[in-house]
């Protein structure tokens, strides 16, 4: 999965990168193991590496299912019916109705959920020593949350990203795998997460569009009661996680840190809120807009630096600018987790006087987590998704492109390459090409990929390439010899993606 033209400065930021991934997991196991980290310090250090290691692989599952899932949607599965037999089924599942959305609305709210527990159980504690360590190192490292930042996003995302991308049939072929799918659409079902669907009307409604009718759910009359009912649950359960939030902020009750004054945590909070909304929204209407003319791109001044910057070079810096976009909304994400979680000094009272155990989900954070994933994450996709323009008008959308090109030029998650390619080698991951042919010879066969099947469409959430095109060389070579692993693309760009080599 490695780089096939490995020059001197990419060798160079494989090993500095691995080499900071390395001294971030032994510096957090060691926290852990002195009970210096959120989790260690409450219960016992084998609890927080029973959740952190839990979190960390679960996180590689549901990041690496939503590639393989989107990736295999327009595919035939009968192509490798008798070949993955799990993988079969899980695509008979997603393809199934509106199934894929609600994956990947109940895949969102997993990927806040997990990365927040796995702030609880390796984040550090205030004060914190080990090895006797200046100020600096401890500040760039355990202040800030680096080490858990480059932790979570390569081994947890970004790997499994990559390999998911390219080999999505043995990556899915597991019954870890129908867990993961299944836990999503039961997070969807549960209506947590409906307020989202009314979002999405409105976006509907304030674009001039109208669904196609394929893309439709039609219900009964008791499915549509039990709709409304969990959306007007979602809403009532979102408006009570902002209360409690911010009444933690305003009195000085969340693990945020010391002498920030309240009003200037609130500000953070929903800084951090926007900030992760323009990332989630960005990749959408850049994914969205590659499939227009230059002069379809509107005559906005930085809508237009925006494309100039973003297809520069055959468009390498757009899976350039998702790299670095996974670091920023991760590190976004561990912000949040500490603005949000609750923390009570010794003699509070519980907050709105409610019962110990609720006063314990709240110090969680994961009330924080569904702040973000709905207000965060979802609605920004749905609006995105509708007004794709809009986003390349705006002139913050320049400056984080260049923020996220910057990070990925630095080459601080360039570890996860080396990860991944250790992890196919260990797991035997092949190409997928390797089972079902390219996009050619499957059509030769009469078994043409059909793109219709991921429902993109006006104020819905787009299912985004993963990581498929972000390996610039050999991935690149891959695109132009077969699309096999770019089939997904198709449906998003409806352009041949073998122009991105």
């Amino acid at each position: 999965m490695a780089d096939d033209a490995l020059t001197p400065f990419t060798a160079f930021k494989n090993f500095y990168s691995t080499s900071l991934l390395i001294f971030s997991i032994v510096v957090i196991m060691a926290l852990i193991a002195e009970e210096q980290t959120n989790l260690s310090s409450k219960s016992s250090p084998a609890v927080a590496y029973f959740a952190i290691w839990g979190g960390v692989i679960w996180l590689t599952m549901v990041e690496g299912t939503q590639g393989s899932f989107v990736g295999l949607a327009p595919v035939n599965p009968e192509l490798y019916k008798d070949s993955h037999p799990i993988a079969y089924m899980c695509n008979k599942v997603t393809v199934n109705g509106d199934a894929l959305d609600r994956y990947l609305m109940g895949r969102q709210f997993m990927v806040c959920m997990i990365v927040f527990l796995i702030n609880i159980s390796g984040g550090p504690i205030e004060g914190v020593e080990i090895w006797g360590f200046g100020s600096a190192i401890k500040n760039i490292f355990f202040t800030t949350g680096l080490a858990m930042i480059l932790f979570t996003a390569m081994v947890g995302q970004l790997n499994s990203q990559v390999n998911a991308s390219l080999c999505m049939l043995d990556y899915c072929n597991n019954y870890f795998a129908v867990f993961t799918m299944w836990v999503a659409l039961i997070i969807e079902f549960s209506g947590l997460l409906h307020s989202s669907y009314l979002i999405q009307m409105l976006v509907v409604k304030l674009s001039g569009q109208t669904q196609p009718e394929s893309m439709v759910v039609q219900r009964t009359g008791a499915e549509t009661l039990f709709f409304w009912f969990r959306c007007l649950m979602s809403l009532t359960v979102l408006g009570y996680c902002f209360a409690v939030t911010l009444v933690a902020l305003f009195n000085e009750q969340t693990t945020m840190w010391e002498g920030v004054p309240p009003i200037v945590a609130l500000l953070i909070f929903f800084i951090l809120l926007s900030v992760v909304g323009m990332l989630e929204g960005m990749q959408i209407a850049f994914f969205a807009v590659a499939k227009l003319q230059p002069s379809e791109r509107g005559e906005s001044y930085f809508a237009k630096k925006t494309c100039d910057l973003l297809f520069k070079g055959g468009g390498n810096n757009l899976p350039g600018f998702m790299i670095g976009r996974q670091l920023s909304v991760v590190s976004c994400m561990f912000f949040v987790a500490r603005v949000t979680s609750v923390k009570l000094a010794e003699g509070d009272d519980n907050i709105f006087g409610v019962s110990d155990g609720l006063q314990e989900l709240f110090n969680t954070g994961l009330l924080g987590a569904l702040m973000l994933t709905i207000v965060g994450s979802i609605a920004w996709q749905l609006v995105a998704s509708a007004f794709p323009l809009a986003f390349l008008a705006n002139p913050v959308t320049y400056v984080f492109l260049r923020i996220c090109l910057l990070f990925e030029a630095i080459g601080i998650c360039s570890g996860a390459w080396v990860l991944a390619g250790i992890h196919a080698t260990l797991a035997g991951f092949q190409r997928d090409e390797v089972y079902i042919g390219t996009a050619e010879e499957r059509a030769m066969k009469n078994m043409n990929d059909d793109s219709a099947r991921l429902g993109v469409g006006p104020g819905r959430i787009v299912p985004v390439p993963a990581f498929a095109h972000n390996a610039p060389n050999s991935l690149k070579k891959l695109m132009e010899d077969d699309d096999t692993v770019a089939g997904f693309v198709l449906g998003l760009s409806q352009k041949d993606v073998t122009e991105a080599a």
